[in-house]
């Protein structure tokens, strides 16, 4: 909703910049996409390795 807001008073003040704006919103959501999923791809592989660490001091907790 703030960006909303952010945008209408963007379109007020200069409307040709939010018009600019509200185009290039999507196309560099787009361009961005790949590098969230190998972050998302990242974290999960550094999560998998913190778990193999961490696997024998909670099997020796559990005993």
């Amino acid at each position: 909703m703030i960006k909303f807001l952010l945008w209408c008073i963007l379109l007020v003040l200069c409307w040709p910049l939010a018009l600019l704006a509200l185009i290039l919103f999507p196309l560099i959501w787009l361009i961005l996409l790949p590098f969230r999923l190998v972050g998302i791809a990242v974290g999960g592989a550094f999560e998998l390795v913190r778990a193999l660490f961490y696997l024998p001091a909670r099997l020796l907790r559990s005993i």
